[in-house]
């Protein structure tokens, strides 16, 4: 910079300083709002997770509010149906707890002046789609209820880990995506003993985990 510039500006006190900065600040300011090399952090999108739907075997709580005599826990039977005081046969299976005690309030209707129903499912089966179902080489081979950002670690824990002659390296898990059935391979051995998580799959209502036997 030119020395007399240099002198000029100290020489004009705090004042000139402001107002020698002032335009550079801005010249700064507008170059940076113009970059484009401007880091964004990534976004993070929650998984969707859907109510949970009846399904045959479950226990329901159904309570009407001010009626104890109404309020009943009873099983969903395995025709989907179920029935309640007052209310004969109502299906309840595929549908949420919510829709289910909307549904009753409507039945009610006709004895009860408007009926408050809350429906609590105290036993969880859900719905044959809503279930993921484990056969083969399994300590204990069932379908069990699908429960949100359910993995494949927490499906054979659930079923009690390998049977003994298991091919855990060959597991197959049996998938419908798009109407189309689809196969993939699972490493459970891996993930078991070695602890491997990028064998650690995401499970999806509906799939089927197939642990074959140990070739000898």
């Amino acid at each position: 910079m030119d020395r007399s510039v240099i002198g000029s500006f100290q020489g004009r006190g705090l004042a000139g300083r402001l107002v020698f900065a002032v335009p550079v600040l801005c010249v700064l300011l507008a170059a940076c709002a113009g970059s484009n090399n401007v880091a964004v952090g990534p976004s993070v999108v929650q998984p969707a997770q859907s109510e949970y739907r009846v399904g045959p075997g479950d226990s329901l709580q159904i309570f009407v509010w001010g009626h104890p005599e109404l309020s009943v826990v009873v099983p969903v039977r395995p025709d989907g149906m179920l029935s309640t005081p007052l209310v004969e046969n109502i299906e309840a299976a595929g549908r949420t707890p919510s829709q289910l005690a909307r549904d009753l309030e409507i039945m009610l209707a006709e004895y009860v002046r408007t009926p408050k129903v809350n429906v609590i499912v105290q036993t969880f089966i859900g719905t044959y789609g809503d279930q993921v179902r484990v056969v083969g080489q399994a300590a204990r081979p069932q379908s069990i209820p699908y429960r949100a950002n359910m993995t494949v670690l927490d499906v054979v824990i659930a079923v009690g880990g390998l049977a003994e002659f298991a091919a855990g390296n060959r597991a197959v898990l049996v998938r419908e995506v798009d109407g189309k059935q689809t196969r993939t391979t699972v490493r459970l051995r891996d993930l078991l003993e070695d602890g491997d998580i990028s064998a650690n799959m995401a499970m999806r209502p509906g799939d089927v985990l197939i642990i074959p036997e140990t070739k000898f």
